[in-house]
């Protein structure tokens, strides 16, 4: 067994048992619990608004789905030196299923809501909170979570680098001081940095054991950027995989709900989404049909993808193979070690016109204000539910979680509330605050 295909338990598998130690990670989430709260909490669109629309276990299988294309586009890379070291199906389909398990009810709007709740506790990231959950939390070993092979471990780290590093201690997340009649979070401050959370150092450095000093030194390097949080550099062969594939997901997938929603024009599209940005996804078409009339040809892909259901999904298909066709692997020689030397990334033409997408995305759909209200609400049922139960944890959290409260102090609070579904978060506010709501055989 090498070194990235351990575990830091001491669990040991049944001689009978053929699976790899991925299809075992595999199989580990995809029955853990937090992958299952996945189908309560909200991707892009509110949840019940519509069974058809995306959820974030829906995300995650659309990432899963397009990890996996994307390693079979990268087999034909025989002779190539990252030929040999690609992750299998297994593994990169359980990367996609961790990649943002650690996202708290309500999206980003209960991430930055919880990271107020703890400002003074060494803060709340999304990302860290998936490798606490997975490394401590999950319930498959007695102390070591999930307990996950370090390879696994690796490609679920998309930031690493700590809270403490990365943070600017000049953005303090505070509340605004304007309102007089509500308290309202100053968002822009409390928006936590990209990192993994302090409380989980050893795991990480566990993780990164294999790699020498110098390597290590690099991989968690930070660049600092002018009144803002640094940023981490690098990324493994396999994150940067799932990073690209979660993009496509965003860009395109949510996309096609947006569409279907009527949240994006065909004039938001023109003006985020220029011609000019779709230059290599247009070649590619005529490529495909060069004996088919090419005039017009930007006007004809929008007339398909706000137009007829079936048009519109054929072409978010031409999409999302257009993406996954046009990898690349970027080689870094400053790391000696195979998984942090190679990277998978898109090419410049594709990867602008797939930012021109999110940024659709972000503008039209999350920046609306019909998104916006929802996560505003949202926002203040995650500090009301955290500050009360924080106020009395002995009597305000359920027994399964005062255990951990006798370790882990407020961490525990911040556990149980980001653990939260969408709906059992609403419940648990009602429960607290609505006269008329609650009773003692409700299951919390």
């Amino acid at each position: 067994m090498s070194e990235w295909e351990q575990r830091r338990g001491d669990w040991k598998q049944q001689a009978d048992d053929k699976r790899t130690p991925f299809d075992v990670d595999y199989a580990r989430l995809v029955h853990s619990g937090s992958f299952r709260r996945l189908q309560g909490k909200t991707q892009v669109l509110n949840l019940g608004d519509s069974d058809y629309y995306r959820t974030r276990l829906t995300h995650y299988l659309e990432v899963a789905q397009i990890a996996n294309s994307m390693l079979r586009q990268l087999g034909d890379l025989a002779g190539h030196p990252v030929h040999d070291i690609l992750p299998t199906g297994s593994l990169i389909q359980a990367i996609a299923f961790a990649h943002d398990l650690g996202h708290p009810p309500f999206g980003h709007g209960g991430e930055v809501a919880l990271n107020f709740c703890m400002r003074d506790d060494g803060g709340f990231e999304g990302n860290g909170q998936t490798l606490r959950i997975l490394s401590r939390l999950e319930n498959f070993s007695k102390n070591h979570g999930a307990d996950l092979t370090r390879r696994t471990l690796l490609g679920v780290l998309k930031y690493p680098a700590s809270y403490r590093a990365v943070c600017n201690p000049k953005i303090c997340p505070v509340m605004e001081s304007e309102p007089e009649s509500i308290r309202i979070i100053d968002r822009k401050r409390s928006k936590p940095p990209k990192c993994y959370l302090d409380s989980e150092q050893d795991i990480v450095d566990w993780v990164l054991a294999p790699l020498s000093s110098e390597d290590r030194k690099l991989f968690t390097s930070i660049m600092g950027v002018p009144d803002k949080h640094s940023k981490t550099k690098y990324k493994s062969l396999d994150c940067s995989m799932m990073d690209v594939a979660d993009d496509i997901a965003y860009g395109v997938h949510d996309l096609e709900d947006a569409i279907a929603m009527g949240l994006v024009k065909e004039s938001d599209f023109r003006a985020y989404v220029p011609e000019e940005k779709c230059s290599s996804f247009l070649e590619m078409l005529k490529r495909r049909d060069p004996d088919g009339s090419h005039n017009n040809l930007y006007g004809s892909v929008l007339s398909a993808l706000f137009g007829d259901s079936k048009d519109r999904k054929h072409y978010i298909g031409r999409l999302v193979h257009h993406f996954i066709t046009s990898l690349r692997v970027d080689e870094n020689p400053e790391f000696a070690e195979p998984l942090i030397r190679f990277n998978v990334k898109l090419p410049p033409e594709q990867r602008e016109m797939l930012d021109a997408l999110q940024r659709l995305i972000k503008v039209a759909v999350i920046l609306s204000a019909e998104v916006q209200h929802l996560e505003f609400k949202g926002q203040k049922m995650v500090v009301s539910v955290f500050e009360a139960i924080a106020s009395e944890p002995a009597v305000l959290l359920p027994r399964n979680a005062r255990t951990s409260h006798d370790t882990d102090g407020i961490r525990a609070v911040c556990d149980y509330v980001a653990g939260m579904t969408d709906a059992f978060l609403l419940k648990t506010y009602e429960r607290l605050f609505s006269p008329r709501m609650g009773s003692v055989f409700d299951k919390i």
